[in-house]
């Protein structure tokens, strides 16, 4: 018997068509291309802050016509675009070392602008204005103690904190204007200005105030000591010998014997009026520290 085709079996189904997979081809970033340089290759455009320039003062010229420029300078100080105030910050350190007289009238406004600089997060726009503090100093003086508002007290402020921060080259700016500030002024005002920071909360603060003070005590004579107060003056200094931070202390150390050298004027006689005089001023434990230190610095 013959066989039959079977015809209901299930149909095969045809075969479909494969997806092809498509392959963009990224260009892989070589090692060169990143954070490297490549001769073959055009170099990237500079940040916005690489475009200030940082003057020292020995280069700043004198500005022609400065009796025409100078309300325009008052008026670009409060600018909004930073870069603009940069450079009014610059102008304002050449009037202030060759046109100072002009500047006077706008001193308080200059110094207001120059804090609000300091407090500005940009690094460029912070250093330019600490510069702008030393050529202040240099140029006025005493004659920025004059002043009835508190523009000179928030510009010490700022600067014992910008010297206290992170950053080392604002922190090295902000020590040179303190040294100019010690240099440019007389001693006994700033000293009692700075005798306040000596107690403050933020422990730089307190290390940079003492090294300040230490730089002033080292240039006064016995009588300026005793004007300003030579009780008041070893206890400050007996006081940071236990400060928290080393720099403190060190500056203390500093202070205590420029007092002594000052008070004995290095003659063996007067050591024990020394004595007696730190035992009758200071705590006995503070005089017991203050003595052993100029004993051994003989």
């Amino acid at each position: 018997m013959a066989l039959r085709p079977i015809d209901n079996s299930l149909p095969i189904a045809p075969e479909r068509p494969k997806k092809h997979v498509k392959v963009v081809s990224v260009p892989i970033q070589k090692q060169s291309e990143v954070g490297v340089n490549d001769e073959n290759k055009a170099p990237l455009p500079p940040s916005t802050d690489s475009t200030i320039d940082y003057i020292s003062s020995d280069d700043l010229k004198p500005i022609s016509d400065p009796e025409s420029k100078i309300q325009g300078l008052i008026e670009r100080l409060d600018s909004k675009d930073w870069t603009k105030v940069c450079e009014s910050l610059n102008n304002a350190r050449r009037f202030a070392l060759y046109h100072s007289s002009l500047l006077l009238p706008f001193l308080e406004k200059v110094m207001s602008v120059v804090v609000k600089a300091m407090k500005n997060p940009r690094s460029a726009l912070i250093k330019t204005s600490i510069m702008a503090s030393s050529d202040i100093f240099y140029a006025f003086g005493d004659q920025l103690l004059d002043s009835t508002s508190d523009a000179f007290d928030s510009l010490l402020l700022q600067l014992l904190l910008k010297a206290s921060q992170d950053k080392k080259f604002v922190c090295e700016e902000a020590d040179r204007a303190l040294n100019a500030l010690v240099k440019s002024m007389t001693p006994l005002p700033l000293l009692n200005k700075l005798k306040l920071y000596v107690s403050h909360v933020n422990l730089r603060i307190r290390a940079k105030a003492a090294i300040s003070i230490s730089n002033f005590v080292s240039k006064m004579e016995l009588e300026g000591m005793n004007e300003f107060g030579l009780v008041s003056l070893v206890q400050v200094a007996a006081d940071l010998l236990n400060d928290r931070l080393p720099e403190a202390r060190e500056a203390a150390r500093r202070t205590v014997i420029s007092i002594y050298e000052a008070y004995t004027g290095n003659e063996e006689q007067k050591q024990e009026e020394w004595q007696n005089f730190c035992q009758s001023s200071l705590p006995p434990i503070h005089a017991q520290s203050v003595v052993k230190i100029t004993s051994s610095s003989r």
